[in-house]
């Protein structure tokens, strides 16, 4: 008896970390299609993947309509961000760069999170995910600017970013952060109040399409001029946003949001391997440092409570 409710939350763990590795695969596909808005990119994968979570699990959300009042302010909560989040991460990089844009969106998360369920759940945090969370952040922040792209072009872009407002980029990255934070703590809480994951996912991401999708007739305006692009956006709906969005909800049934935000620091250290084998990216002694910090952290939420 004790085995079975102790192997559960293996599975949600293992859940969250694959749907992690299939975000970190979205940068190195992305670069096949240089000519395509990142913000187009954003909106139809996440649009689409949206729409198909919500098609997928469009049982289960007639089953769980009648009560669809009770969950209805967590329900906007997270449509919301759920449209707010992609603008505003694309954004924040193309302002302060993808270096500062990556470490401020993807390492606040945690940090939102963390203060949501301290705030409305109150739950305590604890030391171990503290610690966690520290080096995690610290990782990424190391393994951004051991990148290639980072390092050989501080200097070529720093012109750039003074011309890009890189203040704005900060603030949207932290936006992107908060969104991120809400839309994962808004669909942990629906669960936690009786809602199936699929359907807290599916509503979710469903509606947040639907205000998504429209974006593209000014972002992806040239989305069907090459077949690569069609080939990348089909990649990343299916793949990075349908199904790890799934296996993400999954994770979300027995992983509290905090942790399941902190063990997607793991997206980063896989975008920074794919670049590093598929695209030719070299990662300075830095950049190793931070996947080592990652590692440790990922390795003390094994064992956080």
């Amino acid at each position: 008896m004790n085995q079975s409710v102790s192997v559960v939350p293996n599975y949600g763990f293992i859940a969250v970390l694959f749907a992690a590795f299939l975000w970190g695969t979205t940068g190195t596909v992305a670069s096949f299609a240089p000519n395509l808005s990142p913000l187009a990119v954003g909106a139809a994968a996440m649009g689409g993947g949206g729409l198909l979570q919500a098609l997928l699990a469009r049982k289960s959300i007639i089953y769980h309509l009648a009560h669809i009042k009770a969950h209805a302010v967590m329900l906007a909560v997270g449509v919301i961000a759920v449209f707010i989040y992609p603008l505003a991460f694309y954004s924040s990089m193309h302002y302060a760069g993808i270096t500062i844009g990556t470490v401020v969106s993807i390492g606040t998360a945690p940090l939102f999170t963390a203060l949501l369920e301290r705030v409305f759940d109150r739950k305590a945090l604890s030391m171990t995910w503290l610690m966690s969370f520290v080096l995690g952040v610290t990782g990424v922040a190391l393994l951004s600017l051991g990148e290639s792209h980072a390092v050989a072009t501080t200097v070529a872009t720093t012109e750039h970013l003074s011309q890009n407002r890189p203040m704005l980029g900060i603030a949207l990255g932290a936006v992107a952060g908060l969104t991120y934070a809400l839309y994962s703590w808004a669909a942990k809480r629906m669960i936690d109040r009786g809602m199936h994951a699929k359907a807290s996912m599916g509503l979710i991401f469903g509606l947040g399409s639907l205000l998504l999708l429209p974006t593209l007739w000014i972002t992806g305006s040239n989305l069907f001029e090459e077949n690569i692009n069609l080939y990348v956006v089909g990649y990343m709906m299916l793949i990075p946003m349908f199904l790890g969005y799934v296996l993400f909800g999954y994770g979300l049934k027995t992983v509290p949001a905090s942790k399941a935000i902190t063990l997607t620091l793991f997206e980063p250290l896989i975008a920074a391997v794919f670049a590093i084998l598929l695209v030719g990216e070299q990662l300075a002694p830095i950049g190793w440092i931070g996947m080592v910090l990652i590692s440790i952290c990922l390795a003390l939420l094994t064992k956080a409570k």
